[in-house]
């Protein structure tokens, strides 16, 4: 009968072997390792090996919640030891062992704090028990809840980041200027569109000779679950990519791993290139605990990897380099057991969240001390400005008013940077971002390659590294591409750290419909939806530029202080309005508020005293201006427009106090009916008010190019009507 539980055979293949002098054959291996770091190497690999069969048992009891293991990676122990505790590593889930060998060369005992994560323990010191991560706050390991690939964008943007660091220094900056960043996946994950577009960024950015001090270590079992990855091909796909040294390395030899691992971070830290370190391992027991290898390989092809145990060779090595006897090979082995075991049994007693407001405590970040804003001199702020400095005091356009705050906020704090595709030379596709690259340098304001993931990944990257970044996503209708990088990283990492890590920054949108004519549904894209669940990020939305300037102040101010993750949705077809409702009548045109105004979060605008209210935002607001006049000058009837400002969380406090006094509420919003902004509204109104309201929404449709591109989407006239509708109603 086929043996099922290949944890426990290859435990007892591995003593069984050992006692035999089994071993594989290590002798014709040249080098030697210090006696010290020798069994420093196998004593970590001894711990995650039995971290992983006391997970399996702690599961079996229903104590334990997490079977992911790392056996057959043990290798990633000598990656540990040739890399110093300082250089952050964003890891592969498979890589227990080499945050016990960090932990072994900073002094800490990786064993309780690991064992607290399987029991999903409220102690768990990483995520108080949210979730099974390897991460360390004093080990420089962020925790990462998923590695198919989406932490290799951000990794790259740390490393990118230590090189700005090194030319302007953030207040709260991480990484030493000779630092490097390590990132490991598996051969699987290595086909990810993320991990393809990461590599490609870091590969890009080398070949110009940008600094890139990135060591990737792919770690190949050769499978991905139950899917074979083809023989050869990690080494096909990445062994000549320009930009990119690639070193390679038996993963089942300690000793191998260590010195080739040595090579390649000595490289990326002299050169300040990427490198890549290809290891060949095998996956051991399956892909999780639930996993039954056997359902999908042969017994001989499982038997065949465990022929190929990394702690078989590594035993080989201490034994017939005189390190260490086969007894004490065996009795350390056996003493890491009975530890996990014996430590297990008492860990699980300790406490596990329960209420969803210890849950949730760590969703939001918590504040932080900021230095105060650089003092700029009228001369200074005068030359930065240019020939802009003669009108700033005339009536500007939305656009103009955000490239001008931008100014502003980047004179006043020297971390912020920003990035996107055609953001520098060109200035932005619709001129926002221009003359900002003539004004603060190439690396303030960085002209990005087209990958959406990467932009928003080296936002990640260098926001945790101390910096605040600004990336641009070009188009709304863009941000799908990359919106794991929000969804799956940015809002998660706080939740799952315990707030230890975070990645604060503000991510510009260009977005919504009303684009006469051009574009068609990819760059106008009238959806919020994508957004408006992501728990813990912010969404603000102004409609005109004075709005803007003092919205997108508060948004670099949640940043920097409350290390926020927020999103600045800014409405394309409003960029160079002037008018509202007659042509040159200059009534949306607006001018620059003084740098120090900015409004707070979460406080609505009203413009109006009627009884029936319209809550909206953005060309929902323009366009009900435009009704609201038409509504009092032909029908005689006041209303109250809101403009919301703040799109998500919605604002309730200030939308109540807004509503004091109306009868009927109108919700009108650009995006289509499902999925998006007016659900939330009607809802809330619903909870909170006992009054008639009805809302007019764009169709469930995309947007067409041409004559039709506002056939779909809310108007004057269907505003008009609609309120029309509303008064009737008793």
């Amino acid at each position: 009968m086929i043996n099922t539980d290949r944890a426990e055979a290859v435990h007892q293949n591995f003593r069984h072997r050992v006692l035999n002098n089994d071993l594989p054959d290590t002798q014709a291996t040249q080098a030697v390792l210090e006696t010290e770091v020798a069994i420093a190497l196998f004593r970590a690999q001894c711990i995650s090996r039995h971290l992983d069969r006391t997970a399996r048992k702690m599961q079996k009891a229903g104590q334990g919640f997490y079977t992911i293991g790392s056996s057959g990676h043990e290798g990633m122990a000598a990656v540990a030891a040739a890399v110093r505790v300082s250089d952050m590593a964003f890891l592969h889930y498979r890589d227990g062992a080499f945050q016990a060998m960090r932990a072994s060369q900073a002094g800490e005992n990786p064993i309780p704090d690991m064992l607290l994560s399987f029991a999903s323990s409220s102690e768990d010191p990483i995520s108080g028990g949210r979730h099974k991560v390897l991460g360390s706050k004093s080990l420089f390991i962020p925790p990462q809840t998923s590695t198919i690939a989406s932490h290799l964008p951000k990794a790259m943007g740390a490393a990118f980041s230590i090189h700005l660091a090194r030319r302007q220094a953030p207040e709260h900056q991480v990484l030493a200027h000779d630092s490097i960043v390590v990132c490991s996946f598996g051969d699987a994950s290595a086909n990810h569109s993320t991990a393809q577009g990461a590599i490609n960024a870091a590969a890009w950015s080398s070949y110009q000779n940008l600094p890139m001090p990135l060591l990737l270590v792919c770690e190949d079992n050769g499978i991905g679950i139950s899917v074979r990855t083809p023989k050869g091909w990690i080494a096909a796909n990445f062994q000549h990519k320009p930009g990119l040294t690639y070193f390679h390395a038996n993963g089942l030899n300690m000793l191998e791993t260590y010195h080739v691992a040595q090579q390649a971070a000595d490289y990326v830290r002299k050169f300040r290139k990427p490198a890549f370190l290809h290891l060949e391992m095998v996956r051991l027991y399956g892909h999780a605990g639930s996993d039954v290898q056997t359902a999908y390989l042969s017994q001989a092809e499982c038997e065949a990897w465990e022929a190929k145990d990394p702690l078989l060779f590594s035993a080989s090595l201490l034994i017939h380099q005189n390190i260490l006897n086969a007894a004490e090979v065996l009795a350390l082995y056996d003493a890491i057991d009975a530890e996990c075991t014996a430590t297990a049994e008492m860990l699980v007693q300790r406490p596990r969240l329960k209420t969803a407001a210890e849950v949730m405590q760590s969703l939001i970040p918590p504040k932080r001390r900021c230095r105060l804003a650089t003092q700029v001199s009228s001369e200074i702020r005068q030359t930065s400005f240019g020939s802009d400095a003669r009108i700033l005091h005339e009536p500007q356009t939305l656009a103009r008013l955000i490239n001008w705050t931008l100014t502003d906020l980047m004179l006043s704090y020297p971390e912020l940077v920003l990035a996107g595709e055609d953001i520098g030379r060109k200035g932005g596709v619709y001129g926002v971002t221009q003359r900002l690259q003539q004004r603060f340098g190439k690396e303030r304001v960085m002209d990005t390659l087209l990958d959406e993931q990467s932009i928003l990944g080296l936002a990640l990257g260098m926001a945790q590294n101390g910096f605040i970044p600004i990336p641009e996503i070009q188009f709304l209708a863009y941000l799908h591409n990359a919106e794991d990088q929000l969804r799956g990283e940015a809002a998660t990492l706080p939740f799952f750290s315990k707030g230890q890590y975070t990645n604060p920054m503000v991510v510009r949108i260009a977005g919504l419909g009303y684009q006469r004519g051009f574009g068609g549904h990819f760059h106008n894209d009238n959806s919020l939806a994508v957004l408006r669940d992501i728990p813990g990020l912010l969404v603000a939305c102004p409609s005109n530029g004075a709005d803007a300037a003092k919205m997108l102040r508060e948004c670099v101010r949640l940043a920097r202080e409350e290390q926020r993750v927020v999103v600045f949705l800014e409405p394309i077809a409003l960029y160079t309005q002037r008018d509202l409702h007659t042509a040159k009548d200059e009534a949306w045109a607006c001018h620059y508020p003084a740098p120090n105004e900015q409004l707070p979060w979460g406080e609505v605008a009203v413009y109006g005293e009627g009884e029936l209210a319209i809550i909206t935002y953005a060309n929902g607001y323009y366009l009900s201006r435009q009704a609201e006049k038409a509504l009092r000058e032909a029908y005689g009837l006041a209303v109250r427009i809101i403009d919301l400002r703040w799109l998500v969380p919605l604002p309730g406090e200030s939308l109540t106090a807004a509503l004091q006094g109306v009868e009927k509420v109108l919700v009108v919003d650009e995006c289509r009916r499902s999925g998006n902004l007016s659900e939330g509204l009607m809802t809330w109104l619903d909870e909170n008010f006992t009054i008639p309201k009805a809302r007019l929404t764009a169709e469930d449709s995309f947007i067409a190019t041409g004559p039709a591109y506002a056939a779909t989407l809310p108007s004057k006239e269907s505003i008009i009507a609609a309120v029309l509708e509303l008064a009737k109603q008793n």
